[in-house]
């Protein structure tokens, strides 16, 4: 199982200080949304720069306009692009393209999707490379977690990877390994630790 590290922060050198202190443990480096949202596809640029050997995530979470925005991202040295499963299948599709032409992968993010079993089933069969289960920020204050979610994404995924999202840490990776999951999303448990060396290596060892 891969780590990977949401860095969901709206301040750049931070990210980059702490790209720096997880490297030998993190296989990918995600430039979280709020990132995104503040520095635009530069924070993707000012990453890949600073760690070219490095695997990096632009969480865009596009909604439409998908090939266009998907290459700016990819343009800017994302590897790995990410695309709202809700959207219409001509914009994921388009994330698809684009993907194939940089030499990089399209994640479709199954937040607030309805029905996951035939959602996942229909972004299978397009195509896409990691289908995300992904429990939102604000609705884990309500103690929701994203592993029955992921239950149902394995039992209806057969191409893609299936990587996790939302309020894992040390105490829950192992489920998220358990259920088959191919990357685990750690944001707040791994940023927000006080050793967070030392927590990312603690988090590798139960990948």
């Amino acid at each position: 199982m891969k780590l990977q590290m949401a860095l969901d922060l709206d301040d750049m050198q931070k990210a980059l200080q702490m790209a720096s202190s997880t490297r030998d443990f993190v296989d990918i480096i995600e430039i979280g949304t709020p990132l995104i949202v503040r520095f635009g596809v530069d924070a993707v640029k000012m990453m890949k720069d600073s760690f070219p050997e490095a695997l990096v995530l632009a969480d865009i979470k596009i909604a439409d306009g998908g090939y266009m925005e998907a290459k700016f991202a990819f343009d800017a040295g994302a590897d790995i692009v990410t695309v709202l499963g809700i959207s219409e299948d001509l914009t994921i599709q388009g994330v698809i393209e684009a993907a194939k032409e940089s030499g990089g992968l399209c994640y479709v993010d199954m937040l607030r999707v309805p029905d996951l079993a035939s959602r996942t089933r229909e972004i299978d069969r397009l195509g896409a490379d990691i289908i995300g289960v992904h429990t939102a920020y604000d609705v884990q204050k309500t103690g929701k977690t994203p592993f029955d979610d992921l239950k149902i994404i394995k039992e209806n995924i057969v191409n893609a990877e299936v990587a996790v999202a939302g309020g894992v840490s040390l105490s829950t990776i192992d489920r998220a390994k358990d259920l088959g999951a191919d990357v685990a999303i750690v944001g707040g448990a791994l940023t927000k630790a006080v050793d967070i060396r030392g927590m990312a290596e603690a988090l590798k060892a139960h990948c």
